[in-house]
């Protein structure tokens, strides 16, 4: 790290520590000939400006933070992908700060973006509803965009999907595959997606079939896992032919617990996830999935956040909310199903 300070610059280019400063800042308000000599000194001594130091005294960074529910859910990598890529284009950078879904985590990160006076934070709160830090951090002048969950609020600007659509789309699939007992595997309740999920396939099945709720703990493979465990011991008569999953990695968890059991997908049971991540797509019976604009989210919400920034006087919030789309594949086929029952060997 450079220890050459403004003041060494500013004696060997014989010019004042202004001077050097308008260099760095404003350039066009120094002669090209001093500017050069200006250069040339910050050249030969390695100078490297305290940049943090400079937005802090000017009470602003260059940071945008984003806070996330899971860092190892590839469904957010490709959400923090899209961020970074719209702060790059402004100038900025993302730092990515993981609450691993515990609010007391979530409050300690928040009040360290605060003290590093983050331009403003993005983010999926662990629980739905009002936050009384996030409603500190706004009021204090910080703004906040709410990401993969919708807002009420008219002093904040989120960004979301329309998760009860994307539950009657899967529930929707499933009864027209010929499905009556269904599975919805997913949890915790209190997550806003997960309950929107499951109350849009309540509606689409309707009474149509049984919907059975598989409720988990968080939205791992792991927790997948166990649920297809508690599922696959149900009596044959009982067990649902069908699991639509809150999230890939609970439908991942399934597939690979299903597959260990001896149960076919999707000739025994058939299988839809939620977001279409690039491993559903790769996974070895290929996994349909209700798909959501990832990294759009990630740039809009960036795009939100930065007009707010660039004039919190005049700035509208918005809630804008991506409609999503399912991805039938494999796993969920009534096509593959026939194929498996006409070459059981297969």
């Amino acid at each position: 790290m450079s220890t050459t300070s403004i003041k060494e610059v500013a004696r060997h280019a014989g010019v004042s520590i202004g001077t050097v400063s308008n260099v760095l800042n404003r350039p066009d308000l120094v002669a090209p000939a001093t500017r050069q000599r200006v250069l040339d000194a910050i050249g030969q001594l390695g100078y490297v400006r305290n940049d943090s130091a400079r937005q802090l005294r000017a009470g602003r960074s260059r940071t945008i933070a984003i806070v996330v529910l899971d860092v190892a859910n590839p469904f957010f990598a490709d959400v923090v992908r899209g961020a970074e890529m719209e702060a790059e284009q402004a100038g900025g950078v993302v730092v990515v700060c993981n609450s691993g879904e515990d609010a007391a985590r979530e409050r300690r990160h928040l009040d360290i973006l605060e003290e590093q006076r983050v331009q403003g934070v993005l983010i999926t709160p662990v629980h739905d509803g009002p936050d009384s830090r996030l409603e500190q951090l706004i009021s204090r002048g910080t703004p906040v965009v709410l990401v993969d969950r919708g807002s009420g609020h008219h002093h904040r600007c989120s960004v979301a999907v329309d998760d009860v659509l994307g539950g009657r789309l899967a529930g929707a699939h499933l009864v027209e595959q010929g499905h009556s007992r269904i599975a919805y595997v997913g949890g915790p309740a209190s997550i806003r997606q997960v309950a929107d999920r499951h109350a849009g396939a309540a509606a689409a099945i309707g009474t149509n079939g049984d919907l059975r709720l598989v409720e988990t703990a968080s939205l791992t493979v792991a927790a997948g896992r166990r649920a297809a465990d508690e599922i696959a011991d149900l009596p044959a008569r009982e067990r649902p032919t069908a699991v639509f999953c809150a999230n890939d990695l609970l439908a991942l968890g399934v597939l690979q617990e299903m597959t260990l059991r001896g149960l076919r997908v999707p000739r025994d049971i058939a299988i839809v996830g939620y977001d279409d991540i690039e491993f559903a797509a790769a996974a070895a019976v290929p996994l349909s999935s209700v798909r959501q604009p990832r990294e759009q989210l990630g740039r809009t919400a960036t795009q939100l956040l930065l007009e707010e920034v660039n004039d919190q006087d005049r700035h509208q919030h918005r809630h804008v909310v991506f409609q999503p789309e399912l991805v039938v594949r494999e796993s969920s086929s009534r096509q593959h199903r026939r194929r498996a029952r006409a070459n059981p060997a297969g």
